[in-house]
């Protein structure tokens, strides 16, 4: 049995990925979604273990002590991560396996899977980016500006990745990243 492929999709806060993988997830039945973990409280409409595992931060800390987690980061005062085992055991099935995370736990996971591919999804600019964050509505004037200050510092990353996107079209930009998974799957056939 082929081994599954392991795509990481990192962007700023409003950049679309969560938009992005949920259309490549609807249209791929073999692709598996791996929910991250948080400390973070729920924003409205979000529910536990589909969008998150949301856990106290004793829960984290004890996964992480514990070696349960493939990457994790601190971000506005949260701890995000990626449970290990639920990713391990879909690759070993061969599926692809898509993790949405931010630049510090895409490059920890460069570290463990060289393999991975890392594809950065770019909004097409600052200010749509701004707009999109203030969109939300679930953002105090500190938090805004953190995101918007942690946005900047994400975009200059995106030139360390495999792939860049610019998500000005939602549906062009779904059609760009899973032909980079299928280019993908072909260098492996």
């Amino acid at each position: 049995m082929t081994k599954g492929k392991l795509y990481v999709i990192s962007g700023p806060s409003g950049a679309g990925k969560g938009t992005i993988c949920k259309r490549i997830l609807q249209e791929d039945g073999n692709i598996r979604f791996s929910v991250s973990m948080t400390t973070r409280a729920p924003r409205e409409g979000e529910k536990d273990r589909v969008d998150y595992y949301f856990v106290t931060r004793e829960e984290f800390e004890k996964l992480l002590s514990e070696g349960g987690l493939l990457e994790h980061n601190k971000y506005v005062n949260n701890y995000y991560g990626t449970p290990r085992r639920q990713v391990v055991q879909w690759l070993e099935e061969g599926h692809d396996v898509i993790l949405e995370i931010d630049y510090h736990g895409a490059f920890q996971i460069r570290e463990t899977y060289p393999e991975a591919v890392l594809v950065f999804i770019l909004p097409p600019s600052v200010e749509e980016l701004r707009e999109r964050i203030l969109g939300r509505g679930s953002e105090t004037r500190e938090t805004l500006e953190r995101r918007l200050e942690e946005a900047m510092n994400d975009l200059a990353q995106a030139d360390k990745y495999d792939y860049r996107v610019v998500n000005e079209d939602v549906d062009a930009a779904v059609k760009e990243v899973q032909q980079i998974m299928k280019s993908e799957r072909n260098k492996e056939a």
